[in-house]
């Protein structure tokens, strides 16, 4: 019975977890979304932004992978769509063909400075509350 208990609450904190980062995912996508961005393309360009010193620095694709909740294929595609838009570059990597550096560009840092107090209100807001 203890162990159900406990089973129990397990579950409900996992499920409260859950429930808090999808609201605060949706609200982020919200707020975000006038400035053609959402909650995973600014968690991509804020990790470029915040891991890498300076500008035109570059980041390994697999390096943002093991920091953002996306399977390798939906952020190579998220990454594309990035491009497209001018946000970000990539490049081989030289040494290891395999390998795909991301930099932010110069319209990328831009919109990350913009849409950046955006996004923390978001965080302070829902995860204050």
């Amino acid at each position: 019975m203890a162990t159900e208990t406990s089973d129990a609450r397990l579950e409900d904190q996992w499920r409260d977890i859950l429930a808090v980062h999808a609201r605060t995912m949706c609200e982020i996508d919200r707020a975000l979304h006038p400035h053609g961005l959402g909650a995973s393309d600014f968690e991509v360009l804020d990790i470029l932004a915040s891991r890498v010193a300076d500008p035109g620095e570059l980041c390994r694709v697999q390096n943002i992978a093991g920091q953002v909740h996306l399977s390798q294929s939906a952020l190579s595609r998220l990454i594309g769509r990035l491009e497209k838009e001018g946000l970000v570059e990539r490049t081989v990597c030289q040494e290891d063909r395999r390998g795909v550096w991301v930099a932010l560009t110069r319209q990328g840092r831009d919109l990350h400075s913009q849409v950046l107090p955006l996004q923390r209100a978001v965080l302070a807001r829902m995860l204050h509350d």
